[in-house]
């Protein structure tokens, strides 16, 4: 039976909270937790095969590099597979694929297995993070997304606070394998839990699947008429259905622009964690202090992590996504400046809390939240994903700057390159002039067709 105009945007958008949205924000955020939980169990079991002999330095570096380049090409995998196929077609199969692997390292006899199934852990790591945030923004409406993506990213950003914790238990009892394990089964068992979550309506009723978008969306709707009563009125009419977008059409003339200041976000978040923040406890080192002395401050400085992911949930609704990133983007610029300058060891833990605070609110609004904001439906995951491959691209050559500029100009020229990246991202947004934060989805997505941008940007800011 035909069906005329879903308007399943609209008819998402004017839901209530409830305890749908709590679902869904639970089964996404339960397989991107544990990516992020693998990718940082890595310190504490590389440590534990070298003093075991199963592993060396130089493997140890491989293994590290193998993972990053797999998480660049599971990037740009999910941006095509979600955009193609659907997100649940995206985000399961990225889940098992990392599941496998995982469980398959446990037993593996070397570490050149070891590595080889790292690469096909990366893929489904980096698809994972990809599909994460570009699914979720899709469900929740606009009044609250900032907020929600922000959960998300505090979701995520805990992955280091708990893989450093369980692998100082199981680790010295059980073993290194007993990690990877349990990152792999517990990646099993989302998987099982995610069949149960529903495809995006917004992405079947722009590939005309008409019938499956409306019987999604009214799905939707009853749940959360049963548990919160009668629902607003619909706001708006639109057909979400539109032609098939090829990857080119991210660098047409109505989305380089964005597809630009995407990617400089990704490239800038990659290099302010990979160019510095993973080489905090390197630097204290070679400043003098004691190994003790530097995981200690490193230690108190890793809260900004979860910290940011908190300044993001309270200002993302308020201050915005745009407005947000070039306020802690600046921020981030002025206490690097001061941070060299630091020498009393309360100072220095102060301020580099605060430093990681601004850079992982940067990474919030910016990763989780903006950059999929700013592609339409039908180039979502795929713009998602090629900014995520941008940001790979730069996570794994940044770490070769750090130590050039750290050796010719210490810790300081580090954060120069940082700040310099930072401030390009804030001229590119503030040329770009777009916000999206209390605006639907489609009001946001600009014309394909028509090359034009759908609000003046006077109104955008």
């Amino acid at each position: 039976m035909a069906i005329g105009i879903v308007n399943s945007g609209a008819r998402l958008d004017r839901l209530p909270i409830a305890s749908f949205h709590w679902k869904v924000l639970g089964l996404i955020s339960a397989g991107a937790f544990l990516d992020a939980f693998d990718i940082y169990l890595a310190a504490g079991a590389l440590g534990a095969m070298v003093k075991s002999g199963f592993s060396d330095l130089r493997l140890n570096a491989l293994f590290i590099s193998v993972t990053f380049l797999g998480m660049l090409i599971g990037a740009g995998f999910a941006g095509y597979l979600g955009d193609r196929f659907g997100r649940r077609s995206s985000y399961q199969t990225n889940l098992l694929i990392f599941g496998i692997a995982s469980i398959a390292a446990c037993f593996v006899p070397s570490m050149s297995w070891l590595i080889a199934l790292r690469l096909i852990m990366g893929i489904g790591l980096g698809a994972e993070l990809v599909v994460a945030a570009g699914t979720l923004c899709e469900f929740i409406p606009p009044a609250s997304r900032g907020r929600w993506t922000a959960l998300l990213a505090f979701i995520i950003n805990s992955g280091l606070l708990v893989s450093t914790a369980v692998g100082y238990v199981v680790i010295p009892h059980l073993g290194w394998r007993y990690m990877f394990a349990i990152a792999g089964v517990g990646a099993i068992i989302v998987w099982v839990l995610r069949h149960r979550m529903p495809e995006s309506p917004r992405w079947l009723e722009s590939v005309g699947r008409a019938e499956e978008a409306e019987a999604t969306v009214s799905a939707i709707e009853h749940q959360v008429q049963r548990q919160k009563g009668p629902l607003p009125p619909v706001a708006r009419t639109e057909s979400l259905e539109v032609p098939k977008a090829p990857f080119s059409a991210l660098f047409s003339h109505a989305m380089l622009g964005r597809t630009l200041v995407a990617a400089l976000t990704a490239v800038a978040v990659n290099i302010s964690v990979y160019g510095f923040v993973a080489w905090l406890p390197t630097f204290f080192v070679k400043e003098g202090l004691t190994i003790v002395q530097s995981l200690g401050f490193t230690t108190l400085m890793a809260f900004g992590a979860p910290g940011g992911a908190v300044i993001g949930f309270l200002c993302a609704d308020r201050l915005g996504r745009a407005r947000g990133l070039v306020v802690f983007a600046i921020a981030t610029i002025a206490v690097g400046f001061v941070y060299p300058i630091m020498h009393a060891g309360w100072a220095i833990s102060l301020v580099g809390f605060v430093l990681i605070t601004c850079i992982y609110t940067v990474a919030t609004l910016g990763l989780f939240a903006y950059i999929p904001e700013l592609f339409p439906t039908e180039l979502r995951l795929r713009g998602t994903g090629t900014a995520g491959v941008c940001g790979r691209a730069a996570s794994m050559t940044t770490p070769y700057f750090a130590v050039l500029l750290y050796n010719s100009f210490g810790v300081a020229g580090v954060l120069a390159m940082v700040s310099g990246v930072l401030a390009l991202l804030v001229v590119g947004i503030l040329l770009l002039r777009v916000e999206t934060n209390q605006h639907a989805l489609e009001q946001i997505s600009p014309s394909l067709e028509t090359s034009t941008d759908p609000m003046p940007a006077t109104q955008q800011g």
